[in-house]
């Protein structure tokens, strides 16, 4: 039967897949290189709170994160915050002169201090600061809508910090919605309500020994939760720092070991060595060890058998500054603006640099007043004019309250 092997179909031999993306390599070059498919929450869920956490130590203790949130709330909000300038007109074409200064006049002196929040200690710039640190800081802001007869014109916001909706209420509600990390979802995935803790979980009671756990549930059109998404179906913010984070904790334990060696380097001289380890009178003792003080311009004459040995740390060295220059500027990348405006640092910069890096950095300082005022701003207002009007705070009915909502603009520093 050999002589019909020619008609059998011959075996294709295997043919070896080359991988095209050197980015979905395997190698040992990349074992390190850690990929996920999960969600957005799935991601955030574990470590949420220890990043808001850190972001938060670094705030208080590292002067560059402290420096980061002040060219925030500087450059985005500035010092006299977001202008309205309402532009309705009336039945003619003609602008609304009389009603448009009724409703600014009312909306800023709503903005005044001790009217706008319920503790009556912020005024309305002050609330575009906190928030404008917070988003930065813990990377969402929570603010609840209050109206009441004792607020000015029945109206007033309640700050409450991320940490009170509660991450680790993940459950299905009695009536079919999702809870995600403390808020509640319809089928759309949109915020429907929000369970609030009745107390801070790191907050001590002062008023009884044991404090409760249990949350209250706020409806979502009472709720402005303030996040920048970064991926579909994201349903709590991140920190802005995060990825950042890492280096800058890096960068200050490198730091505080060069101040700590160059301190030790200044302070201690040398060492007496002996070969039995005796011979050396000293002046004073310290923990059971022999010191011997020194002023500046003597010697001493050492026992015999007596040997000195000098310590000179040699670091920080010169390439410190390179080093940390280095690093330094991957953080202001990382946070978003410019290396010379988060270091102060000015020295071998060019005037052509320095406003090349200004230019990028006041458009993302555009493109944050933009995202401030669809996502504080506007939801703060309108708000206020549906409460003021029903009170009658102007002079201008409720039924009015499309044409001069419509018509309001609002405008960030220059």
């Amino acid at each position: 039967m050999a002589i019909f092997d020619f008609l059998k179909p011959k075996s294709k031999p295997n043919k070896v897949i080359k991988r095209q993306y050197a980015a979905a390599s395997t190698s040992r070059l990349f074992s390190d290189f850690f990929d996920s498919n999960r969600s957005a929450d799935s991601e955030l869920y574990p470590v949420i709170r220890r990043m808001r956490n850190r972001s938060r130590d670094l705030a208080r203790n590292n002067e560059y994160v402290k420096r980061y949130l002040d060219l925030l709330k500087n450059n985005v909000v500035g010092d006299r915050g977001f202008s309205l300038q309402v532009k309705a007109v009336n039945v003619t074409g003609e602008l609304d002169q009389q009603g448009n200064q009724a409703v600014e006049d009312a909306f800023r002196r709503w903005c005044k201090l001790g009217r706008c929040t319920v503790d009556g200690k912020a005024s309305f710039i002050d609330v575009q600061k906190m928030v404008m640190e917070g988003l930065a800081r813990d990377g969402e802001v929570f603010i609840i809508k209050h109206r009441s007869a004792s607020f000015h014109d029945s109206f007033a916001l309640e700050f409450i910090e991320p940490d009170r909706v509660d991450e680790q209420k993940n459950e299905k509600a009695s009536n079919g919605n999702d809870i995600r990390m403390g808020i509640e979802l319809d089928r759309f995935r949109r915020p429907v309500a929000y369970h609030v803790l009745n107390h801070h979980p790191g907050d001590y009671d002062y008023s009884s020994i044991s404090k409760s756990s249990s949350h209250t549930r706020v409806p979502a059109d009472r709720v402005i939760h303030i996040y920048m998404p970064l991926r579909a179906g994201q349903t709590r913010g991140e920190p802005w720092t995060a990825s950042a984070l890492p280096a800058i904790k890096q960068l200050d334990g490198f730091r505080e070991a060069a101040v700590i060696n160059a301190r030790i380097g200044a302070s201690k001289m040398g060492f007496f060595t002996s070969p039995q380890g005796d011979g050396f009178v000293a002046d004073e003792m310290q923990d059971s060890v022999p010191i011997m003080t020194a002023e500046p311009g003597t010697f001493h004459q050492l026992p015999n058998g007596v040997g000195f040995t000098s310590f000179d740390p040699a670091f920080p060295s010169s390439e410190f500054d390179d080093f940390h220059k280095s690093v330094l500027k991957g953080i202001a990348s990382g946070l978003g603006v410019s290396y010379t405006s988060l270091s102060n640092d000015l020295e071998a910069t060019s005037y052509s640099s320095i406003r090349q890096g200004a230019l990028e950095e006041r458009d993302q300082y555009r493109n944050l007043q933009r995202f401030f005022i669809d996502h504080v701003i506007r939801p703060i207002y309108e708000s206020w004019l549906e409460s003021a009007m029903e009170m009658g705070s102007f002079g201008i009915p409720l039924r009015q309250y499309q044409r001069f909502s419509e018509a309001s603009e609002f405008r960030g520093r220059a």
